[in-house]
């Protein structure tokens, strides 16, 4: 390996940063990652926190749908996003849902209230 200074090569950190064509600075996060978290985290990274992972199903989805499709409550002319996130957990759609989570749906299903 180039960064041992006990092997063959016994490259500085600007001499490997030129030869992979990457900065210095990333070469000292490579060791102090190598140090701290071992070899594996080196090389691949962390696991990643899987942040789009769908929390969601279909039926969640479906229920959200056909209550934008309904008639809002009476008094209201028209569904609001809250109103749709306070109704699917008042009807235990869901345990809790966002407005804008319900605005992320239903815009991936052409329903968004701008419409």
């Amino acid at each position: 390996m180039a960064a041992n200074r006990q092997g063959e090569k016994k490259w500085t950190d600007a001499q490997i940063a030129q030869q992979y064509e990457v900065s210095t600075r990333t070469i000292e996060r490579l060791r102090e990652r190598y140090v701290l978290e071992g070899l594996d985290v080196a090389l691949n990274g962390k696991p990643r926190l899987n942040l789009h992972k769908k929390i969601f199903d279909g039926e969640v989805e479906a229920n959200l749908i056909a209550l934008r499709c309904s008639e809002p409550e009476l008094g209201r002319s028209d569904w609001t996003l809250r109103l749709l996130a306070d109704k699917m957990v008042e009807l235990n759609y869901v345990e809790s849902i966002s407005h804008e989570t319900v605005r992320q749906i239903l815009k991936k299903t052409k329903l968004s209230l701008g419409e």
